[in-house]
């Protein structure tokens, strides 16, 4: 089956052929790409959180950490750019790009947590001293690699969670937008403020912002430059929880944690292939949509985590999935 041949990435081409079917307008936009499966690369993936090359510090600029015990196939992904405000270099961009290369390949991974590990501060944008010494050319292929790196993350196939414990303006903001689901402190700040320095966002926050906000309001904020707090937030869209920061400065971290717990029990492969579903269906027309949901639920059918989760209801117990 599409599934034990080839994983997800032949899942994508049904879901393209599905969708070329369905589509009988212009209105069938395409969809983002679909992740990949492989082996698993975690030897790659620890070694994306040290930090290395020549912009290397001493600390570890980008720390992969994987949980035991109860929190079991959660990752955590913490910036530690304390110096720069977490603020995204040439050198934390190889990091996260590298990262998630391997993260996208390893079928033990269920969720991915962004966080910081910076007190105050999830990311504060690009890192503009490093940029100030670029030349012109050198700027325009830094924002590419930016865009490219979170949009990477965006493809994961797996659940991303953003923990905004602090602020997070132009390029960390983006970086949020490019997960799942957010989750701040009220405390927290956000914004993308880049018309301020007569630039407009680069990587992804003009396309993501207005889709998850609506067009309108997100306009509003990115011609204003306005910063928001996490209750404000919360009351547009902008983010799915909020909480009252706490003395370890960690709230939105310890939500963001205890809402990956929640997705551990589903079925691995049911929740690759629902997010494949939502983030491509949700690019096109309706009629299109259903087409993608119809090609994605057909490939849960023959998986042994289908007749796992089967079997255990029968049985009254917890099921026990492989991601099979």
């Amino acid at each position: 089956m599409a599934l034990a041949l080839g994983g997800l990435g032949l899942l994508q081409g049904r879901v393209r052929l599905a969708a070329a079917a369905a589509a009988t307008s212009s209105l069938g936009r395409p969809g983002r790409r679909a992740p990949v499966q492989g082996t698993a690369a975690t030897a790659a993936l620890r070694s994306a959180g040290r930090s290395y090359g020549s912009e290397a510090k001493e600390e570890e600029e980008l720390r992969v950490r994987y949980l035991d015990d109860e929190h079991k196939g959660i990752v955590v992904l913490g910036l530690n750019r304390s110096h720069a405000k977490n603020a995204l270099n040439k050198n934390i961009l190889k990091m996260m790009s590298k990262a998630v290369d391997a993260l996208k390949s390893d079928k033990k991974v269920r969720t991915v947590i962004f966080r910081s590990e910076v007190p105050g501060i999830f990311c504060a944008g690009a890192d503009l001293k490093e940029r100030a010494k670029m030349h012109a050319s050198e700027v325009s292929s830094f924002v590419s690699k930016a865009r490219a790196t979170i949009n990477e993350m965006a493809n994961l196939p797996v659940p991303t969670i953003a923990a905004i414990d602090g602020t997070a303006l132009g390029g960390g903001l983006e970086l949020a937008l490019a997960c799942d689901i957010r989750v701040a402190a009220s405390s927290a700040k956000m914004g993308l403020v880049e018309t301020k320095l007569a630039i407009i966002p680069g990587a992804g926050g003009t396309q993501r912002l207005p889709r998850t906000i609506g067009v309108s309001l997100a306009k509003e904020l990115i011609f204003s430059a306005r910063v928001v707090d996490g209750e404000e937030a919360k009351s547009i869209g902008l983010i799915s929880h909020v909480v009252e920061q706490n003395e370890a400065g960690d709230a939105a971290y310890r939500r963001a944690l205890a809402l990956a717990k929640e997705f551990l029990p589903q079925g691995p492969v049911a929740m690759r292939v629902a997010k494949l579903a939502i983030n491509q269906g949700m690019e096109v027309d309706l009629v299109t949509g259903l087409a993608i949901e119809e090609a994605c639920y057909a490939q849960t059918i023959p998986t042994k985590d289908r007749i796992e989760g089967l079997l255990a209801f029968k049985e009254k117990r917890p099921p026990r999935y492989k991601g099979e």
